[in-house]
């Protein structure tokens, strides 16, 4: 099976964007081929109370032409800007939930937009994006829209975008020490080894339910923290064996990591975190810290799916 960095698109400035993103990951990871994918069957249309009707879903042959003009179109702006990229592009008759989710297996990575709403309110996590992360096990990246507004148009990446993807900023890793997994490791360690940056380790830690306050006890408050440093430093030992050239800050902060890998990410390359995988019949299941991160990060937010 070929390894692919697949996209899904829906013509959106976020799904450019993360064209876009996902076409400098395939050159980082020794020119992979990268695959467009877009499904081109829309969904119901949705009743409207206030106008007395939904909005009208077009005829099907000219749902399909509009797939067929929205893959040129991003084939033609990557290859423009990445001219040696094999670029590779596939209309999927079908809802994008279940198209998505069908690409991914075949994927090395599955990249997707996410719509920013501004600088403060963070994400707005599309309905699609949200249930495709819930069950996807392959990797999945979210790449936030731009600021200026989602129906102009999205300039060439700039110098400055380009460093942050390929070295600069630091690749942020939130990891849990009560669940420490290599996959979601592993693939931090070799993000920041591809793009020659630092990585940094984000681990929130609480204090037990029956401790009331470090300023009675900072002897026991300060044991606790030294013990979290290395059991933080025992985990990440044979990693950084592994990938030596890594610069690895380590990072434990009391309380939720959530809020602290949001902080990170605003000046970061990318976030990776992890996600159980439940086979639940209901739910989306994500996880607080993930949810958080995918609503307010500034950075592309890696989400590595775990048994």
């Amino acid at each position: 099976m070929t390894r692919t960095i697949t996209v899904g698109l829906d013509g959106s400035p976020a799904s450019l964007a993360a064209a876009d993103w996902a076409a400098r990951e395939a050159q980082l990871r020794g020119d992979l081929p990268l695959r467009l994918v877009t499904a081109w069957e829309w969904q119901p249309p949705v009743f409207v109370p206030a106008a007395g009707l939904g909005a009208p879903v077009p005829p099907r042959d000219l749902q399909r032409a509009s797939a067929q003009h929205l893959l040129a179109e991003a084939r033609t702006r990557v290859g423009e800007a990445r001219p040696g990229l094999r670029v590779e592009t596939e209309e999927v008759s079908g809802l994008p939930v279940p198209a998505l989710l069908k690409a991914a297996e075949a994927a090395e990575l599955l990249v997707l937009g996410s719509r920013g709403l501004s600088k403060a309110a963070g994400f707005l996590l599309g309905s699609v994006s949200q249930a495709v992360l819930a069950s996807c096990e392959r990797p999945v990246v979210l790449v936030r829209a731009p600021e200026h507004g989602e129906d102009d148009a999205l300039p060439e990446p700039s110098d400055h975008e380009a460093d942050a993807a390929t070295g600069g900023r630091d690749v942020v890793l939130g990891l849990d020490l009560n669940r420490p997994h290599d996959a979601v490791i592993d693939f931090a360690f070799d993000a920041a080894s591809r793009r020659a940056a630092p990585l940094r380790v984000v681990h929130g830690w609480t204090l037990p339910p029956y401790y009331y306050g470090g300023a009675l006890m900072p002897d026991l408050n300060d044991g606790m923290a030294e013990q979290v440093r290395r059991e933080l430093s025992s985990v990440l030992r044979p990693w950084q064996e592994r990938y030596p050239a890594v610069e690895v800050r380590a990072q434990a902060t009391v309380g939720s990591a959530g809020r602290h890998l949001v902080d990170a990410s605003h000046d970061a390359a990318l976030v990776v975190v992890g996600r159980q995988i439940r086979r639940s019949a209901v739910g989306a299941h994500i996880g607080p810290v993930t949810q958080a991160l995918l609503h307010h990060a500034v950075a592309p937010v890696a989400v590595i799916s775990h048994d």
